[in-house]
């Protein structure tokens, strides 16, 4: 009799965990909906456009110089942008959480700056503050250092607008990290560059990876922010790939723009998989130890 009630007790707690959530197929059917309307239904555009060009017009347009060096462009300023993030988005996501001082709240709340502000909005200023003559551009100038309108002016850009990702990837972990790894490796004598490196920085590695994958994704397809710094400039190299495609769309040429995009598109898929495929290695590695 007591096997049998015990049967019954097991039945119901699998039965209780497989309805999650009330409404299963409804909440399903919404999500799904959703999905659809607002990420695969534009990206099966994106591909139907594409394919109207041929395999030789579509080497021509991937081979022209301005393509390239637009795709060179953009891929190589958002590559130092987000290393760039990386280092000072540690540094930043480590002060607000190690250390107590005044403002602390205001400068947590700057963080969020870059997303609640209009990238047409960052870019304007970006572009008025580095300008030869303008706040940071005109001390700058008389070193000789160009910003606005050069290859460092996109990065900056993108350092402003990316910074965001790795703080709020990295802070959450630094937050629930246990103190007392720190404290051991300080008893065992360990030195403060070697307890970082040796101890926190595995635990951060995850969390860094998403924040710059995340940052590197953003900066390809960024065009807000870069367009007014960055001069749009064919002969010195500062158009960036998202200027190439709304130059298309502007000649009507909706196959060309939707080609370069879905090139776009894989490149940060590509990036973004292989960084999840990295922070699965990087967990089991950790669960093993």
């Amino acid at each position: 009799m007591e096997n049998a009630i015990e049967q019954q007790k097991v039945k119901f707690n699998k039965s209780k965990k497989t309805r999650v959530i009330p409404g299963f197929r409804l909440t399903m059917g919404i999500t799904v909906t959703m999905l659809s309307l607002i990420v695969l239904i534009p990206l099966a555009s994106v591909m139907v456009y594409s394919l109207k060009i041929s395999p030789s017009e579509f080497i021509e347009l991937v081979t022209k110089p301005n393509v390239l060096y637009a795709f060179a462009t953009s891929i190589g300023c958002s590559f130092i942008a987000a290393v760039i993030n990386v280092i000072f988005g540690v540094i930043l996501a480590w002060t607000l959480v190690k250390y107590e001082f005044p403002g602390k709240r205001l400068l947590d709340g700057f963080i969020e700056l870059p997303f609640a502000l209009p990238t047409a909005v960052a870019g304007i200023t970006l572009s008025r503050m580095y300008s030869d003559t303008g706040m940071l551009g005109a001390p700058l100038a008389k070193l000789g250092i160009r910003v606005s309108y050069t290859h460092l002016g996109i990065i900056i850009a993108l350092v402003f607008v990316g910074i965001p990702f790795v703080v709020r990837n990295v802070q959450p972990v630094l937050e629930k990290l246990d103190g007392q790894y720190e404290e051991a490796a300080y008893i065992l004598g360990a030195s403060p560059s070697k307890t970082f490196f040796k101890v926190i920085l595995p635990e951060l590695r995850p969390s860094i990876l998403t924040g710059f994958g995340l940052a590197f994704a953003r900066g390809i397809g960024e065009y807000g922010s870069v367009i007014y710094i960055s001069g749009n400039s064919a002969k010195e190299h500062t158009q960036v790939i998202s200027y190439v495609i709304m130059q298309k769309l502007s000649y009507i040429d909706y196959a060309s723009a939707t080609t370069i995009a879905l090139i776009m598109l894989i490149i940060s898929f590509v990036l973004l998989f292989a960084i999840n495929i990295i922070q699965m290695k990087q967990s089991k590695r950790t669960n093993m130890l």
